[in-house]
């Protein structure tokens, strides 16, 4: 299937106009874990136009459980391997991956042409630093973050926040890897959750 023909499809699924606008999008994507790599497949799957990809990690087996990799993929840098897995699922997207830490002065660098960034650290220290910069330094891009995802909780309890003009928190808001473990289902809805507000933003429905 050439990329005419694949966008054909998406469009016949997605509606022309919706297809142009994700077609026209560029989200970032900080953390590419089990959050970040399940969103990044989502977003593939949906036709986002350009997708940077950021993360200084590797593959581990203890990553398999609940992220989107495969026991082959331990040992590579977690961009190689969800980059090759993103290209077997939508080739015809542009795709930046910078294998490195984020820093409050690489943000401008890596994130600066983003209209939407996924937060997806693990660390709250990284969380807060992230939304930080990307509120202050770059003044026009919206911010979709995760926050309690842990624990086997009803899945009724995870929701999207608003928690400022251009930030959005998805998740329980309280559950924490120090009190329980992190299982497959809720890390994914969770990431589903990022992945459906960051669709909402780029076609223009803001409001939760």
């Amino acid at each position: 299937m050439d990329k005419a023909q694949y966008y054909h499809v998406q469009e016949m699924r997605h509606g022309m106009d919706m297809q142009a606008l994700f077609a026209s999008a560029h989200v970032g994507i900080a953390g590419l874990g089990g959050l970040g790599s399940h969103v990044a497949v989502l977003l593939a799957r949906l036709g986002i136009g350009t997708l940077t990809l950021v993360d200084f990690d590797s593959v581990d087996e203890t990553n398999i459980h609940r992220q989107a990799y495969e026991l082959a993929d331990i040992g590579k840098p977690k961009t190689q391997a969800l980059y090759e897995q993103l290209m077997r699922i939508n080739p015809y997207i542009t795709y930046h991956c910078y294998q490195e830490k984020i820093v409050p002065e690489n943000v401008q660098t890596l994130l600066g042409t983003c209209s939407v960034i996924c937060e997806a650290f693990d660390r709250a220290e990284q969380k807060a630093m992230l939304v930080e910069n990307v509120l202050c330094q770059l003044p026009n891009a919206y911010l979709v973050g995760g926050n309690g995802m842990a624990d086997v909780k009803s899945a009724n309890l995870m929701r999207v926040q608003k928690l400022m003009s251009r930030y959005y928190v998805c998740g329980d808001g309280i559950s924490d890897v120090t009190d329980s473990c992190l299982y497959a289902p809720r890390v994914a809805l969770c990431a589903s959750m990022q992945a459906t507000q960051i669709m909402r933003i780029i076609l223009n429905e803001k409001n939760i």
